[in-house]
């Protein structure tokens, strides 16, 4: 059976806006059957590094807020702290970058509570029994919260090759240590040709585990944590991922702990992916380049897996727009994800989420 996501373009006029018509998005994919009256909501998003500027706006989320409460819910805002030094790697940091970037509960009518605490150990040990992880370890007021609506900001990443309602979840959710459990595999390389010696990487490193060496940077396996902000970094490409069995295993990981953050949400949760400013990159990163496909609009559903096949086909149904960073499979019906990021293979992500049955590819697209 086909799992419906639904469907609304940015399309508006005098009768309604956009804000109201991502009502009735929420509203039609069930949102009055999911979440109940008196429940504390997760909202999990993504609050955006310093200097990006490819997040959700928040005046969608607003109104996101807005329906919640309509129900007669309470609504937070929520995100866990990164592994990676940056303006979101600890709680007060992380909050004040939420406010500068338009989260102010003046704004959004709702309190932004980072869902690991302080440093990131605030975490919950859920059991999954998989093939990677018997246990993993998310954030606690996400686990303890009655609910979860996922707000994700559908983009590029180069690690995943697409980050969605999966990667919101998996890696936003884990704790520090859930983070570096999922990113143990990953290990970057130096190629030392494309070195400029400029220092930026050993400046970023949280694990101070890169060093100058011959005006060469060189990185310390063993005290690298995998986490990929030197590959980001990097402004002369010179640093990149080891291209074996890790980025698979990888996204194993993260498929695995969006399970854990799904487990006590059965029938409790609903997906919207925004897929507008479709940056190349993470939002991590404290910029972000040109979208590489024009703002196609927003998707909803109660399917984690469904969600990011719809709105990773509808990223590759569009010609790619002139002035992108995209040289190769820029025409409507090419894989754009695989044109930025040739050696990733985004599907295995969604393969393997189908296979442990976190959801389902086979999905039916209903515009409204």
């Amino acid at each position: 059976m086909k799992s419906k996501v639904y469907f609304i373009d940015l399309r508006a006029g005098y009768k309604e806006n956009l804000p109201q018509k991502i009502a009735r998005l929420l509203k039609t994919a069930g949102i009055l059957k999911i979440i109940k009256k008196r429940d504390l909501v997760a909202v999990k998003l993504h609050f955006g590094e310093s200097g990006n500027t490819a997040f959700i706006r928040p005046v969608y989320i607003r109104k996101i807020v807005e329906t919640l409460k309509g129900i007669g819910s309470i609504p937070f805002l929520t995100d866990c702290n990164t592994l990676y030094a940056g303006t979101r790697s600890d709680a007060p940091n992380h909050h004040a970058t939420a406010i500068s970037n338009g989260f102010a509960y003046s704004v959004i009518n709702a309190p932004v509570i980072i869902a690991d605490g302080l440093r990131g150990q605030s975490e919950t040990c859920v059991t999954i029994n998989q093939k990677n992880f018997n246990k993993v370890y998310i954030g606690s007021e996400i686990i303890h919260a009655d609910s979860l609506l996922s707000a994700a900001h559908f983009k590029g990443h180069e690690l995943s090759g697409f980050g969605g309602t999966i990667k919101n979840l998996g890696m936003g959710c884990a704790s520090r240590r859930g983070k570096l459990a999922q990113h143990s595999t990953v290990a970057p390389k130096v190629k030392r040709k494309k070195c400029a010696g400029c220092g930026d990487c050993t400046d970023h490193c949280s694990q101070q585990a890169i060093s100058l060496a011959k005006e060469k940077a060189v990185i310390d396996q063993k005290k690298c944590i995998g986490c990929g902000e030197c590959i980001i970094i990097c402004p002369n490409g010179a640093i990149q991922i080891q291209w074996n069995q890790d980025i698979p295993v990888f996204m194993e990981n993260m498929v695995e702990y969006t399970m854990g953050v799904l487990q006590n949400k059965k029938d409790r949760a609903l997906f919207i992916n925004f897929i507008t400013d479709v940056s190349p990159a993470c939002d991590c990163m404290d910029h972000n380049d040109a979208p590489i496909v024009r703002d196609i609009g927003m998707v909803a559903s109660n399917d984690p897996v469904a969600i990011d096949q719809a709105s990773v086909d509808l990223v590759n149904s569009e010609q790619a727009l002139p002035g992108s960073c995209l040289k190769t499979n820029i025409k409507s019906g090419e894989d754009k994800f695989r044109g930025i990021y040739p050696e990733v293979d985004w599907e295995i992500q969604l393969e393997y989420a189908e296979k442990v049955k976190l959801g389902s590819r086979n999905y039916e697209l209903v515009s409204l």
